[in-house]
């Protein structure tokens, strides 16, 4: 059977469950493949094509996580769910799957349990712009308390919905105008809708993803940054440095600047060539060639970037979330402690630095995740949510993303 064409005419919002295991997100998952398809069109997704989800590799990470996508009349939503606590922290911490949005799935009769606070405190530390709360189960918490009438029914909700506005307020996200939506994600699944519970309240949802999580930025509208992968001379030419452009356009004639690792230089950008072809401009994941005006081949290295003048600073000193290769990943097969000092690989380079542990942790176990504070030898061009790679020796032995930027 032909594939077919990926149709390319809605923008396009990635997603994902998150939240205590068995509170539901695998059925919410599925019941929203099928009632987007039943609305909207597409293909539904049983719930065990979703749960039994294959396992990837993501820079040398085992995660196992399952890519379903749904359409809305606006948008088309590709939509990830992991099987297991651990898929998530390490999806989260590599951005295997970055998020324009959460879908944080609450069991309304638990409420909110230890890994709800985790997955708010992770998509904090990540970077997850926005979360929406599906309130799950529903139907069962109004048959503990005699009927979605009864005042009782009212009250518990209430309670739930508090607690969970009061954890992502602690995290920094806007509990009070967070929506919440009470449904049931099995009944939606089973073409139910008592009470408008089932497949009313995860069209409802959808709605709400559509209007809450704004249309994400495409790379190509945002200010222009290439790594620098590598750097020739070309005589009576001058200076060429290789990459591929991250985000933005960078136009012949435009300032540019050369950050990271040394002094911050300005130069201007005279030519732009992909596949020896001189074009006009350089577009964001095009692997080009810039020439630079004046600068010599020592002045610029592997590992700096190039982007548009004052977008993008130079840093040593930050805060992030780390996850630890297990040993069956083929990472370390022992702890590591405070003082630790690996190479951090930013984009194209690694960088030696050396990490403090929070208060009362004393050591790391291969297959943990940890908040660690970094200084580094050397600056880095850094923002919040960027990704890198801890190394020992060029063997990869953890994955981390920058949560805070402290110099």
């Amino acid at each position: 059977m032909a594939k077919e064409k990926f149709e390319r005419s809605k923008p396009h919002v990635n997603v994902g469950t998150i939240g205590h295991v068995d509170h539901g997100k695998t059925t919410l998952t599925a019941a929203l493949t099928r009632v987007c398809a039943e609305v909207y069109g597409g293909t539904a997704v049983a719930f065990d094509g979703i749960d039994n989800a294959p396992e990837e590799r993501e820079r040398g990470i085992t995660i196992a996580t399952s890519h379903v996508e749904y359409d809305s009349p606006t948008r088309h939503y590709a939509h990830v769910d992991c099987p297991g606590h651990a898929d998530y922290v390490k999806n989260m911490i590599t951005g295997a799957a970055q998020m324009d949005g959460a879908i944080l799935v609450c069991g309304a009769t638990d409420g909110p349990m230890p890994q709800t606070r985790e997955h708010i405190l992770l998509s904090r530390q990540v970077g997850v712009p926005y979360i929406v709360v599906f309130l799950n189960k529903a139907d069962l918490l109004a048959e503990d308390c005699g009927g979605v009438d009864s005042e009782e029914y009212e009250e518990m909700l209430e309670l739930v919905e508090m607690e969970i506005r009061e954890i992502l307020e602690q995290y920094e996200f806007p509990g009070d105008d967070t929506p919440i939506i009470p449904g049931s994600a099995l009944m939606a699944l089973n073409g139910q809708d008592e009470h408008g519970l089932g497949t009313t309240a995860v069209a409802k949802l959808v709605e709400t993803l559509d209007s809450y999580i704004p249309e994400p930025e495409r790379a190509v509208d945002g200010a222009f940054l290439m790594p620098i992968e590598d750097v020739f001379s070309i005589a009576g030419r001058g200076t060429v440095v290789t990459g591929r452009v991250e985000r933005g356009i960078v136009n012949v004639g435009d300032e540019v600047e050369l950050i990271g690792i040394r002094e911050t230089t300005t130069t201007t950008c005279t030519g732009v060539e992909m596949f020896r072809k001189l074009l006009d401009e350089g577009r964001a994941g095009e692997n080009i060639g810039a020439l630079l005006r004046g600068t010599k081949r020592d002045d610029v290295e592997r590992g700096q970037v190039m982007a548009k003048p004052g977008s993008i600073k130079p840093h040593t000193v930050f805060d992030c979330e780390v996850y630890v290769l297990s040993k069956d990943e083929g990472g370390r097969h022992t702890p590591f402690f405070k003082g630790y000092r690996p190479q951090f690989y930013f984009r194209t380079t690694d960088v030696t630095g050396s990490c403090e542990l929070p208060e009362g942790t004393e050591m790391v176990m291969p297959g943990d995740n940890v908040a660690m504070h970094v200084t580094l030898i050397a600056p880095i061009a850094m923002e919040e949510g960027l990704r890198f790679a801890i190394r020992e020796g060029g063997r990869t032995v953890g994955a981390g993303v920058v949560s805070k930027i402290v110099e």
